[in-house]
């Protein structure tokens, strides 16, 4: 008896050791800012990149991109094996892991959740629900997933809710853990929507149908963080989700690559996430989000502003006060497009008649891009010759064309051409009936946003046209141009996956008002588009892109400044840091030494 209690109190010891030991450890926390607010919480509700960001660590797509790979990777996330592909690129055949679980939830009733086929059927027919209004439907719609837009059109045409039980030929549980998704057309692309946890990643029926309109502000998923505090606009606090399932950290870089590899060696077998907590301030304005990096009050500057590039970056290297700090530095092209756009519907910049689109095209070759990138992005981006952006399937750096022409006589020489002339003698061109001619640009309250909108003043005056602007916070100018109300605004976008196809889906006719904000609707443009698509990635589909792209230049919906090079930086507490574009959910990742940080601080 003596000998059984003293093993029991040798294991009540041990355990009291151990839970010491655990709360003794400091938690560990990751601090950035974001410059612009989110929007919302559900996948089939954003669009933004920034709530895309936060739900990309609570949802989890079937597949995902390896964290440290160069060129992009695909692998298994949520599925037992990478999915079954028919040598027609028609059907797609998912599996999933047995034994994941979503994160703990009133709508469950105190019962664990597994995640099943369903879940990824479910979350797939809420885009194609009229009352969530999903930005991202387009993405499924063009890829023609047999029936679930027949059954989205019965929606809308008897006005009654969507038939999410009735089963479609196009998307079908085989069994608890296996699912089908079935194409009329070949997209031998498809999978790359399963990438992305910001739209395919998976939600609980009775989660969305416990908080209804509010699902927004619910966020439950399985992946390795939940939303643990929010203050809309203002600070996102996520914790690590205790029943996250295991994930050692496992990451292959290239042999080219000594840093990654020296990480890839470090963290080898950790479990993931490695961190407790990411606290996400939203800070606006450039310099106190720069200051409050320097300041230590964050732990990580994501996109260096670029009215600092000049004193962090002098000469793109890192300025040697911060390398003194062992801050590390993170830089990196992006698979992107800064662009404004021009309403095709709209009478006085729309239109497709040759005097209208001689318009658009005299705007364009007035912008001066060098003078943007040299003053306004300090040299933190390149001249953009096309819509399609470095890092993607297409792009030819090569290629050279008018979108990057600045030329002022050109441009009048157009205006004057077709009709655009000062008929009255103030300075200012008329519109050829003699109506004023005067453009209306929407903007944002930020400093960059302001010092744009001076380029815009100065290179529209150049040639003798107005130009107002209506200053909106993003989000709210973001729902006014899906709304079709804009009749220009400047806006970026970045490519979820390694493929040309994201951008030329901004021209794509039947994407208006969702990637398609120009409202750009041209018959050739659209044949060409949907060509491509079905093809294979080979000198056949190359030669698509590349008309499809010169149709753009030629009719000009999109001016297309610029694509952005971003520049990280990161406290040399923030261990293991990378930045792959493919990759939004980097948290789990990274490590954070908070006995260096207090170390470092307290000095």
């Amino acid at each position: 008896m003596r000998h059984g209690f003293a093993i029991l109190l040798a294991l009540i010891t041990s355990c009291a050791l151990a839970m010491s030991a655990a709360w003794a450890q400091p938690v560990k926390v990751l601090r950035y800012a974001f410059p612009i607010a989110e929007t919302s919480f559900d996948p089939a509700q954003i669009t933004d990149l920034y709530s895309r960001t936060v739900v990309s660590s609570i949802f989890e797509a079937p597949l995902e991109f390896e964290f440290l790979a160069s060129p992009a990777r695909m692998r298994a996330n949520t599925l037992a094996t990478m999915p079954e592909v028919s040598d027609d690129w028609r059907t797609f055949t998912f599996r999933v892991r047995p034994g994941i679980f979503f994160a703990d939830d009133p709508a469950f009733s105190g019962r664990p959740r597994e995640l099943t086929a369903a879940d990824y059927v479910y979350s797939l027919k809420r885009h194609y629900d009229p009352r969530w209004k999903s930005g991202n439907l387009y993405l499924l719609e063009n890829d023609r997933i047999l029936g679930l837009s027949e059954l989205r059109r019965e929606a809308l045409d008897q006005r009654q809710p969507f038939d999410y039980d009735r089963e479609v030929e196009g998307l079908r549980t085989l069994d608890r853990y296996t699912f089908q998704v079935r194409l009329a057309e070949p997209k031998p692309r498809f999978l790359y929507h399963f990438t992305d946890p910001s739209f395919t990643g998976a939600l609980a029926r009775e989660v969305v149908e416990h908080y209804g309109e509010r699902i927004g502000e619910h966020p439950v998923g399985t992946g390795p963080f939940r939303l643990a505090q929010w203050r809309r606009s203002s600070l996102m606090v996520l914790e690590r989700n205790p029943g996250y399932r295991e994930v050692r950290y496992d990451e292959h870089p290239g042999a080219d690559q000594p840093r990654l590899v020296a990480v890839a060696r470090a963290f080898a077998g950790r479990r993931l996430p490695m961190i407790d907590r990411v606290e996400i301030s939203v800070i606006e304005e450039p310099q106190p989000r720069w200051l409050s990096f320097l300041n230590e009050e964050q732990d990580l500057q994501e996109q260096v502003p670029a009215e600092f590039a000049h004193i962090a970056l002098p000469n793109n290297q890192l300025a040697p006060n911060l390398a003194k700090r062992d801050i590390t530095m993170v830089r990196y092209p992006r698979a992107d497009v800064a662009v404004s756009y021009f309403a095709m519907e709209h009478p006085l910049v729309g239109g497709y008649e040759p005097r209208q689109v001689a318009l658009r095209r005299a705007i364009a070759l007035a912008v001066d891009v060098e003078r943007e990138i040299r003053l306004v992005r300090r040299g933190q981006a390149i001249p953009a010759q096309s819509p399609i952006a470095p890092q993607t399937w297409g792009y030819d750096p090569a290629f050279k064309s008018e979108m990057s022409e600045y030329n002022v006589a050109r441009a009048k020489a157009l205006l004057d051409l077709h009709g655009y002339v000062d008929r009255d003698g103030d300075g200012w061109r008329e519109q050829p009936d003699g109506r004023p001619l005067v453009l209306e640009y929407a903007t944002q309250p930020d400093q960059q946003s302001r010092q744009l909108i001076e380029q815009w003043r100065r290179n529209m005056s150049a040639i003798g046209i107005r130009i107002e602007f209506v200053t909106a916070k993003w989000p709210e100018n973001l729902k006014a141009s899906r709304a079709g109300q804009l009749m220009m605004w400047g806006v970026g976008w970045s490519a979820g996956a390694p493929d040309g196809d994201t951008f030329l889906a901004l021209g794509y006719g039947p994407n208006k008002g969702q990637a398609n904000h120009a409202r750009f609707d041209l018959r050739a443009f659209n044949a060409l588009y949907e060509k491509q698509r079905a093809l294979p990635d080979g000198p056949e589909r190359l030669a698509l892109m590349n008309e499809a792209k010169k149709l753009m230049i030629a009719y000009m919906p999109y001016k297309v400044h610029a694509h952005r090079i971003f520049t990280d930086l990161a406290h040399p507490w923030v261990k293991g840091y990378h930045r792959n574009i493919f990759v939004r959910d980097f948290w789990k990742y990274v490590d954070v030494d908070m006995d260096e940080r207090a170390r470092r601080m307290g000095r």
